[in-house]
């Protein structure tokens, strides 16, 4: 990248959304919120590197993109977007197989941009040819992307925006159908800063009541509890293990691990007897253990599935909740049995071809 000379240079930290309960009103932009990496594109020439949300780049990752962003687009150009994965099924993101793309190993890498290659989806435009497009407003950059990306062909993607209150609230609830993660709002007057909170993000959020089968440590001490695991039984009365709370203040964790214990058992009786250590076994999700977070331990103190707790939760990813859960409140009234899957809304099917357009 020695040779890379363009208005606006890497690292540059992309501008973030804060999260609001509602739709704003006045002049703005509204746009799907995709589930990938967010990532800046550097390109000058046959220099190209694939920035990421923490400034790091992820350039060797995905080789494939590489020579597709040399194929659509500008010779010299920086533009924000998403990575995107979509699953095999075609209609629908999966964010577990572009997780699985970050491998240390080159041949490895090599096998999966050819097996589960990804697409860029561009919302915004930082710099064109000589021009530094940060301190325009993002009518102005939005139109200048437009114009920049006609000739681009998939898997470069422009995404889909609208001014019509009516058309992003039905985005908002067609869309999640094809894995997106609710609308982002964007002042049309705006102008691009990095690493500020400058945008709005309408995500869905639901509820769900969960059992609660283990816990794991807080890193601050062993009598501290770090995050609750959740169960929901599924159709064959299985206890599947669905995602974990774990944002508590510090004098909550004690207490929870002070309540906790006399629901602590061992793995024998308990659903989630794979997660013994010495069978070689991990949860499903962890199978190779987490990437994101090398070395993390990922046992846990099995606990008689017996209380449960009503969780915040935005959307699924398969069979788990996507992101964190949140506490609500304890659900006394309610039996661990009748925590199914049942209870979760199933958001509205739609292809993702039409999302891309």
């Amino acid at each position: 990248m020695a040779d890379m000379q363009l208005p606006v240079m890497p690292p540059v930290p992309p501008m973030l959304a804060k999260a609001v309960k509602q739709f704003p009103a006045g002049e703005v932009s509204f746009e799907p919120k995709w589930d990938g990496f967010r990532s800046i594109i550097f390109r000058d020439g046959d220099d190209v590197e694939i920035g990421s949300r923490n400034e790091k780049p992820m350039t060797r990752y995905f080789p494939e993109l590489v020579e597709a962003i040399k194929a659509n687009l500008p010779e010299r150009c920086v533009i924000d977007g998403e990575i995107i994965l979509v699953g095999p099924s075609g209609d629908r993101l999966d964010f577990e197989m572009l997780q699985q793309r970050i491998h240390p190993a080159a041949s490895r890498v090599k096998m999966l941009s050819e097996t589960t290659p990804v697409r860029f989806v561009a919302f915004d435009l930082l710099a064109l040819g000589d021009t530094d497009y940060t301190e325009r407003p993002f009518a102005e950059r939005r139109a200048a992307l437009e114009d920049a990306l006609k000739p681009a062909k998939a898997p470069i993607h422009l995404t889909r925006t609208t001014t019509d209150l009516d058309t992003a609230k039905e985005w908002f609830h067609q869309f999640e159908g094809a894995g997106l993660d609710g609308v982002i709002a964007k002042p049309l007057d705006g102008l691009y800063e990095p690493d500020k909170r400058t945008m709005f993000k309408i995500k869905h959020e639901r509820t769900a009541d969960c059992v609660v089968a283990g816990y794991r440590l807080h890193k601050s001490g062993p009598n501290r509890i770090g995050s609750l695991l959740l169960g929901l039984y599924n159709a064959d009365g299985v206890l599947a293990s669905v995602g974990v709370i774990g944002a508590f203040p510090m004098a909550r964790r004690e207490e929870l691990f002070e309540e906790m214990q006399e629901l602590v058992t061992d793995f024998d009786d308990h659903p989630w007897a794979w997660a013994k250590q010495e069978e070689g076994n991990r949860t499903p999700r962890n199978a190779e253990g987490s990437r994101w977070q090398a070395g993390k331990d990922l046992s846990f103190v099995p606990l008689r599935p017996e209380r449960v707790v009503e969780v915040r939760y935005d959307h699924m990813e398969g069979v788990r909740f996507r992101h964190t859960a949140q506490f609500v409140r304890w659900r006394e009234d309610r039996t661990p049995e009748s925590c199914t899957y049942e209870q979760l809304e199933e958001p509205v099917k739609f292809d993702l071809g039409d999302v891309l357009g």
